[in-house]
């Protein structure tokens, strides 16, 4: 038996692991902050609105842009700034309509019956989703460029990172999406509404100001 091969064979393994693993935390690291994507996958996951399929968006929009970041699209955006600024202005237009919406839900809440309830259609609730989160330049520094720099770090296993980076995203929204189902005994409150679409609110505000006044 050869031992150097099942040595390198090791020490592969255990470099992919590393890689992997270091991705993961990574990636449940940025994608844990409050953000506008988290809110509206919140939202929908109390709502039962398309949880799947809005939980499945996200967690491929966010592979799709590591991998892509790994590739070397990080380092094309940074080097054309016009790029973030488009999508700068364009996203706080929108996350400042959302707050909105957000905030006339608050000043009249409603209880939620889920039995009565009538949901969005699939194709107004997709394109929700992607509004959410293709015009949210965060998205692209965290995913793009963040995690795809640090992916690019690890060399050969950068793949590895990018992996576990994308594992971590979708056992997030997993969890956000359905776990919301564990408050169900709250949502027949309108005062429950009133609070959560008023933190939709202050956060949409938040993050439309930060886009407007932020130095990228």
């Amino acid at each position: 038996m050869e031992i150097i091969p099942l040595l390198e064979s090791r020490e592969s393994r255990r470099a992919f692991m590393l890689a992997a693993i270091t991705g993961l935390l990574t990636g449940l690291s940025l994608i844990l902050a409050i953000g506008a994507q988290n809110a509206f996958v919140l939202r929908q996951g109390l709502r039962r609105e398309h949880v799947l399929w809005v939980v499945m968006f996200c967690s491929l929009s966010d592979a799709v842009l590591i991998f892509l970041g790994i590739a070397g699209l990080g380092a094309l955006i940074s080097s054309v700034p016009i790029a973030l600024e488009v999508i700068r202005y364009a996203g706080a237009a929108y996350l400042i309509w959302f707050g909105a919406m957000a905030l006339k839900r608050a000043m009249k809440p409603k209880a939620l019956d889920p039995a009565s309830n009538t949901p969005a259609t699939l194709k107004k609730t997709i394109l929700a989703t992607a509004a959410i989160t293709f015009l949210n330049p965060h998205v692209y520094l965290d995913t793009v460029i963040l995690l795809g720099g640090l992916g690019n770090q690890f060399g050969n296993e950068r793949w590895a990172f990018g992996l576990g980076a994308a594992i971590g995203s979708a056992v997030w929204f997993v969890v956000l999406g359905y776990g919301a189902k564990l408050a169900n005994r709250f949502v027949s409150r309108p005062s429950f509404w009133r609070v959560l679409d008023s933190v939709i609110a202050v956060v949409m505000f938040g993050i439309a100001i930060l886009l407007l006044t932020f130095q990228f």
